[in-house]
Formats: structure tokens, C-alpha cells, sequence
């Protein structure tokens, strides 16, 4: 059960300068990382963004955030995208801060700093200083790369190198047809203001298939929404809400296909859900959007 969370390279499209934007970007990390997303993609709005601050950025910046703190200069040294770094709010991680970091087999992040004879290597975890550890049969390492370490103890220092994938948030890029079709996928949703208005009945719907399937939850950017994104009329959207319970995974999709069909501009979304019911501002910001619409989702029966 894994949960993502997809956004625009667009993000960033109305910020007035590389701080705001930097700032926008970290409160989109944090939101992800709240509520426990394994994966932050950012798929391609081109048509939407700025220029100054594309896909490129966006995903510099979140990746940045996501970087645990004892490895952000080794792993990202000085880069123009990152001039502004210093305003992003900690994410504080629970795989790399608080009690999970110091208890038994906790998992962090590491970056291998040196590659030595017999199978070892010094890797720096965000203890007083690199460790040497033994590298698993079968797993090939080469300095500078980020690997996933098990700590059992600190005092005295224990710890093992393990292959695994790296704890704590993923952050990618992608398109949304792509992002949507993995296995893993779970329900798959979109964040709209022109679906259909998530309620209590719906949520206790939701609630079971999200606890066991997980979700894939896309965004729209700044005054560009995912219907203007996807260029889908707004009316089709609304028209489709309130037919019933959550769709069930796209089986048919390809036979539809088969037959001749058009295929629609939806890349596959299971729901169009507007989680901002009645809202009171014009427009309700990504970052915004990411905590009104996790949090209930993140809801359990």
C-alpha cells in the first residue's frame, strides 16, 4: 500500500520571485511528508509554466527538501536552483528524526564517501562521523551513492547496510498516464474544484479502499487546474459526478480501445473529487489543496 502525490511542473507558475517560490515548493513537501507519502511526482504542465521556474526547479527544490539535513551539502553542493534554501521549513521526517531513528532497526539515509578493499565501504548517516560498513552479497555500490542503513544502536555505534529502497520521501518526475498505471497505484484521484463534493458518505467509502489499496492523489497548479492542464471541459467533470461509488480499476480501458473508441484526455483517474467543498477564496493554492485534501483522506474507518 503506497500513497503519492502527483503535482505540475507548473507549481511555482505565479510566484514573484525565486524565494517565494522556493518557500511555495517546501510547505508541498512538508504536506507530503505529513501525511506520509512515499512518493511526490512532479509530471509535466509545460504549456503552464513561467520559465523561470520549470520542471527543472520544481523538482530540484523538492528533491532538495526531501534530502535528510545531515546530507543535503554533500549531497547537492552549491546550485542556483538552491539559492534560497534556507527558507524551507524542516520536514522533520519520522524515518530520520524522533524516536524511530534511534530505536531497533531503524532505517536511514546514507551516501557512500569512500569505497574500500574486501567489501567495505565509509558511509556518512548523520552519526558523529562516517561509519564502515560491510556491503550485502550480490549489492554493487560506487561512492556518492545514496543507500539505505539500518541502525540498531548507537552506543556503541551498530549498523548495517542493507539493500533496500531509500526510507522517507521519494520525489520523481513523470507523466500522469504513467504515474497513474503503476501496480501499486491504488485509487486514483483527482483534486478538483469541478468534482464531485467529498462528503461523510463518501469518505467512509473511500476510507476502505485507501486503507488497503493505497492512493494516487493529483493537483492542479496556481489559476491552471488539472481539467485546464488535461484539457478536459470543466462541464464533462461535473456532468460525470455523483454516478455512484469510486470506479473501479479501468479493466475495460484497453477493449474500449480495442473497439475504436476515442480515448478521452483523462489519463485514468478512478474519481474527480473536490475535497474544498463551498470554498470562501477564488482560488484555493496547491499547497493549500495538499492539506485539505489529505488529511481527510488520510482517515481511517
Amino acid at each position: 500500500m503506497t500513497v503519492s502525490v502527483l503535482v505540475p511542473s507548473s507549481l511555482s507558475r505565479e510566484a514573484e520571485d525565486k524565494r517565494e517560490a522556493t518557500r511555495k515548493l517546501g510547505y508541498v513537501a512538508r504536506a507530503a511528508t505529513i501525511f506520509r507519502a512515499d512518493r511526490l511526482i512532479v509530471y509535466p504542465d509545460r504549456d503552464g509554466e513561467t520559465g523561470r521556474f520549470d520542471g527543472g526547479f520544481v523538482s530540484t527544490v523538492l528533491r532538495y527538501a526531501a534530502t535528510p539535513p545531515y546530507l543535503r551539502n554533500e549531497a547537492w553542493g552549491m546550485r542556483d536552483e538552491l539559492e534560497y534554501a534556507g527558507v524551507l521549513p524542516p520536514l522533520r521526517a519520522m524515518s530520520q528524526t524522533g524516536s524511530e531513528s534511534t530505536g531497533s532497526g531503524s532505517s536511514r539515509q546514507g551516501i557512500v564517501t569512500e569505497v574500500g578493499p574486501e567489501g567495505r565501504v565509509r558511509v556518512n548517516c548523520g552519526l558523529q562521523h562516517p561509519i564502515s560498513l560491510n556491503v550485502p552479497p550480490k549489492m554493487a555500490v560506487d561512492e556518492g551513492e545514496r543507500v539505505t542503513v539500518r541502525i540498531s544502536s548507537r552506543r556503541p555505534v551498530r549498523a548495517k547496510l542493507v539493500d533496500e529502497p531509500l526510507p522517507g520521501l521519494s520525489v520523481e518526475r513523470t507523466d500522469l498516464q504513467t504515474a497513474l498505471g503503476r501496480e501499486d497505484a491504488g485509487v486514483r484521484i483527482a483534486a478538483s474544484r469541478f468534482g464531485e463534493e467529498l462528503t461523510v458518505g463518501r469518505l467512509g467509502t473511500l476510507a476502505g479502499r485507501i486503507e488497503g489499496d493505497g492512493m494516487t492523489v493529483a493537483f492542479g497548479a496556481p489559476e491552471r487546474g488539472l481539467p485546464a492542464i488535461l484539457g478536459i471541459e470543466a462541464s464533462a467533470i461535473e456532468a460525470s459526478s455523483g454516478q455512484g461509488d469510486v470506479i473501479e480499476p479501468s479493466s475495460d480501458r484497453d477493449d474500449a480501445a480495442d473497439d475504436g473508441v476515442e480515448p478521452t484526455a483523462d489519463p485514468g483517474f478512478d474519481l474527480w473529487l473536490n475535497t474544498v467543498p463551498d470554498q470562501g477564496s477564488e482560488v484555493v493554492r496547491t499547497e493549500e489543496a495538499l492539506f485539505a485534501t489529505l488529511a481527510p483522506l488520510s482517515l481511517r474507518e
